[in-house]
Order: C-alpha cells, then sequence, then structure tokens
C-alpha cells in the first residue's frame, strides 16, 4: 500500500478500502467461487435450502460471477425473507463494484436481520464506496448501529476513523485506529493493512507514532506457507477462477478455508474468523464441519458468555444444526 502526502479523488476510497474488504471477511467473497466451481460438477452436498446454500448449488450451468448472481437474485424473488441470502448478494455486489446494489442488500439484511452486526457494518461499507471519497451520514449512522450491537466491532471502528480522516481530523483518525490496533486480535487478517493505514497517515499529518506501535506489540511476522497467506482470492483471482479446471477450482476454494481452518487452530480468539469459516463450510455445503467449527469457538470463548451468545446466534442464522 503506497504512502500518499494527500487522498487524491478517485483513489483514496480504494485504498482505504483495501484494509476494509479484509475486515469485511476472509472468505466472504467464496461463495462466489464456490458457486462456480460446483457450477461444473462439483460435490453435490447439500446447505440449508436458503439462497446461500442454492447460489452454491450444482445446478447452475454458467461459470461467471454476473450469471451467478442472477440466480441468487432469482432466488431471492422467491424467498425475500432470507437474510443470510440478501447479506450473500450484498457481498456478491461488492465483488464485483456495484456498491449502490450492495448497500441496498444489505439494508434488506438488516431489516430481515436486525441483531445482525455485520450486516450494518458492511452496508455501511457499501455507502462508504458508493458515496467515493466521503463517509455519508447514512454509512456513519449504519457503523454507529453496529457499535451499538458490538462495540468491538472492527470494521465499523475503521472507517469512523476514516470518517475522522476525511473531515480533516487525522489525530483523531490515528488515535482511532491505533486503538483498534491494540484491541485486534495477535495475527489478525486486518493488522498488516491497518498498520500500514496508521504509518501512512501519522507521516503525512507529521504525527511522531513511534512509541505507541511500539508499546501495542511487534507487527505480526510475513506469511510463509501458502495456508498461512494472507486472504484471498481477489476480483482477479476470482476472475482467473473462472478459467481453471473445475478439480483446479475446487482445490482453491478448499484451500481457503483450510487455510483459514488452520490459521483460526493457531489463534482461536478471533470470533470473526470462526464465523466466517462456518460460513464457509455451509456454503460448501459441509454442515457437519460447521457444526465443529462451532463447538470449537465455543470452546476458545469458554469463559466469554457475550461472545458465546454471538457466535450461536450466527450460527442459528446459517443454519447449523444444534447452534
Amino acid at each position: 500500500m503506497a504512502t500518499d502526502t494527500a487522498v487524491g479523488a478517485g483513489n483514496s476510497t480504494a485504498k482505504f478500502g483495501r484494509i476494509a474488504l479484509i475486515l469485511a471477511a476472509l472468505i466472504a467473497i467464496a461463495a462466489i467461487g464456490v458457486a462456480i466451481f460446483k457450477s461444473r460438477g462439483g460435490d453435490s452436498a447439500a446447505a440449508k435450502p436458503s439462497a446461500a446454500a442454492a447460489i452454491a448449488g450444482g445446478d447452475a450451468q454458467a461459470g461467471d460471477v454476473d450469471s451467478m448472481i442472477g440466480k441468487l437474485e432469482a432466488r431471492l424473488k422467491t424467498n425475500p425473507e432470507d437474510a443470510a441470502g440478501w447479506s450473500l448478494l450484498g457481498r456478491s455486489f461488492m465483488v464485483t463494484e456495484r456498491y449502490a446494489e450492495a448497500a441496498t442488500a444489505y439494508d434488506r439484511a438488516t431489516k430481515l436481520a436486525p441483531d445482525n452486526v455485520e450486516n450494518w457494518s458492511a452496508k455501511g461499507e457499501a455507502l462508504v464506496y458508493a458515496a467515493g471519497d466521503k463517509v455519508p451520514p447514512d454509512a456513519i449512522a449504519a457503523f454507529n448501529t453496529a457499535l451499538q450491537k458490538d462495540p468491538k466491532d472492527a470494521r465499523a471502528r475503521y472507517y469512523l476513523g476514516v470518517e475522522k480522516y476525511y473531515r480533516g481530523d487525522k489525530q483523531g483518525a490515528v488515535d482511532t485506529w491505533l486503538v483498534l490496533l491494540k484491541e485486534s486480535p495477535p495475527g489478525a487478517d486486518w493488522e498488516q493493512g491497518l498498520r500500514e493505514r496508521i504509518t501512512d497517515v501519522a507521516a503525512e499529518a507529521k504525527i511522531d507514532i513511534k512509541d505507541q506501535l511500539a508499546a501495542i506489540r511487534p507487527a505480526a511476522p510475513l506469511p510463509s506457507t501458502a495456508t498461512d497467506a494472507i486472504p484471498g482470492p481477489t476480483r482477479g483471482q476470482m476472475g482467473a477462477a473462472t478459467k481453471l479446471p473445475p478439480g483446479q477450482q475446487e482445490a482453491m476454494v478448499n484451500q481457503m478455508v483450510d487455510g483459514l481452518e488452520a490459521r483460526l487452530k493457531a489463534n482461536p480468539r478471533d470470533e470473526a474468523g470462526w464465523i466466517r469459516l462456518m460460513r464457509s463450510r455451509m456454503v460448501l455445503g459441509e454442515e457437519a464441519k460447521a457444526a465443529t467449527a462451532l463447538q470449537a469457538a465455543l470452546a476458545a470463548f469458554g469463559n466469554d458468555s457475550a461472545t458465546q451468545t454471538r457466535l450461536r446466534a450466527s450460527a442459528q442464522q446459517l443454519g447449523i444444526t444444534g447452534a
């Protein structure tokens, strides 16, 4: 991520968004990749009969992202009360840079599942992307709602720092992000990108943060193996995936999900990571593995009843049996 002396029109949203998309989810866009390879003859295991599961089912014929989105939209017309489906549609629109449509989809998800924190912060993010170089009032309202429900929501906290930056309060932005960095789990998906953003803005505003960064913790080491790699796929990688043979597509998605599971075993105190893993397993049709992930997550937060409650609520929304 390059260091800028100013946030230029046309690229600042993308620059800030690079971190926020990582905050959004490691496997948030994997559902589309799963749909691609399953549409070419992937396994036939069935998840719960929701729009999110249907898009990953074996009945799709097209191999492109737009076709997958179209099929999901069609299913939502027949099942408009599927909150998980609207959330998946929002993520799909984000991947394809249809930000206003993503905001609309997430808005529908928040109305159907108003206690789902991720939908609120994702709605705010989509509104930021749609607005360009600013954080509009409706995005701020969405982020504040997310934080009312979960004061630790990383994406909402990050973007409220971005809003301070755009108002010219660079010190406030840096301070907000430093607190977020300090409270993020070691090795969190967004840690490196957040450090870079803090460093860039501090340099731009001539703010000395060396001691503050050092007091938090050393930067996490760079990944050394494929399964430890920083998250993907990017939109370009998803485009490339459509050109791979079905077996390679399946291997690509499974490697991402298995890599996430491996990271969670090494760093189990990652609530958002467990939710991403459960969602990914359900989209893959691996309900038993999703249930196993839930139990592992609950065990990791055995002394934290509030987090356990949120994990169970997320599992219930995903349709995991016994949640």
